[in-house]
C-alpha cells in the first residue's frame, strides 16, 4: 500500500511540472506575437502653426489658440473645416495626461456644444476666467467651459479638471492676420 501512495505522489508532481511547462510555452508564444514597444514615444506633439494661420485667414470669427501655456502641454489634434460651419479644433494632452480641446464654430450652439462635449449639459453656473464669463457644462465623458461671442461659440472641453480647462481658456488668444 505504501508503494502505491508514493507512486501517486510522484505522478502528481510530474503532472504539475508538465502543466507548468505548457503554460510557460504558451506565455512565450503570446509574448512573441503580441506587439509591444517599450521605447516608443507615447504621444508626438503636433506643430499646428500652418493650420492656425489658415483658419485665421478663412474663418469669419477670431480663431483662438493658446499662448503661454506652461510646460508639458502637447498639441495632438488640429483641424479646420470650412464646410462644417467653420469648425476649428485644437486638441492637447495636458501635463497630467488629460485631454483638453478648443472647439470653435458658427454652428447653432444648442447642437454644436453637446456634439463636441459628447452630451454635456449646461449647469447654469458660470466661471470668470481672465475677465471673461464662461458657462460651465458637465457631461458623462467631458466637462466644458463655453462662451459665445463674435458670431462663434468657443468650447474648451475634455477629460481634464475645470482648473485645467480654465488654464486653457485663460491662455486663448486671437491674432489678426
Amino acid at each position: 500500500m505504501v508503494g502505491v501512495a508514493g507512486m501517486r505522489g510522484r505522478q502528481t508532481v510530474r503532472g504539475m511540472f508538465q502543466s507548468l511547462g505548457v503554460i510557460m510555452v504558451a506565455a512565450g508564444v503570446m509574448y512573441l506575437f503580441i506587439p509591444h514597444d517599450d521605447g516608443a514615444e507615447p504621444v508626438k506633439a503636433k506643430d499646428y502653426r500652418v493650420e492656425l494661420l489658415t483658419a485665421q485667414r478663412a474663418a469669419p470669427y477670431p480663431v483662438l489658440a493658446p499662448e503661454g501655456l506652461g510646460e508639458g502641454w502637447k498639441a495632438t489634434v488640429v483641424s479646420y473645416k470650412r464646410e462644417k460651419a467653420d469648425a476649428w479644433q485644437l486638441g492637447f494632452l495636458s501635463p497630467d495626461t488629460q485631454y483638453v480641446a478648443v472647439n470653435q464654430s458658427t454652428a447653432e450652439p444648442g447642437k454644436f456644444v453637446p456634439e463636441v462635449t459628447l452630451k454635456a449639459k449646461d449647469t447654469g453656473k458660470t466661471e470668470t476666467v481672465a475677465g471673461r464669463v464662461w458657462q460651465r457644462w458637465e457631461g458623462p465623458k467631458y466637462d466644458a467651459l463655453v462662451r459665445t461671442e463674435n458670431g462663434a461659440t468657443t468650447v474648451v472641453t475634455g477629460t481634464a479638471s475645470f482648473e485645467r480647462l480654465a488654464e486653457m481658456a485663460g491662455a486663448l488668444q486671437s491674432k489678426k492676420v
